[in-house]
């Protein structure tokens, strides 16, 4: 399996139980890993034949951006769901990193790990 990595992608967004943090915007830190199969790119040297991590950073700054929700684990998870439903990715590592969020740390967040089962019909 070959992974195709997107770090420190920051985006702001109204993320937070807290009142205050529900009138504010606040940067989240992504760093991604999609698995990819690159032989056909790599031999084409054409950017239709691979995952365009341009276009998935894109996509994610829209969604990320535009969303309200007040969980870490609720915007990763739903963050690997576009990632594997609308990019056609078979794996993805998601780790969400909220900067700031516990004071003495330098960060704080969830890592997660999907896959295309985990959202396909039962």
């Amino acid at each position: 399996m070959d992974i195709i990595y997107l770090n420190e992608l920051n985006i702001d967004t109204v993320i937070g139980i807290y009142d205050w943090e529900r009138r504010i915007r606040q940067t989240v830190c992504f760093d991604l890993e999609m698995a990819a199969d690159i032989r056909r790119a790599a031999a084409s040297d054409a950017i239709e034949d691979t995952l365009d991590y341009k276009a998935v950073a894109k996509r994610l700054i829209e969604f990320v951006g535009e969303s309200r929700f007040q969980l870490v684990e609720t915007l990763a998870e739903r963050v690997a769901e576009l990632v594997i439903t609308e990019f056609n990715v078979p794996w993805v590592r998601v780790r969400l990193n909220k900067r700031g969020a516990v004071r003495h740390a330098a960060g704080v967040g969830i890592l997660i790990e999907r896959q295309r089962a985990d959202y396909e019909a039962a």
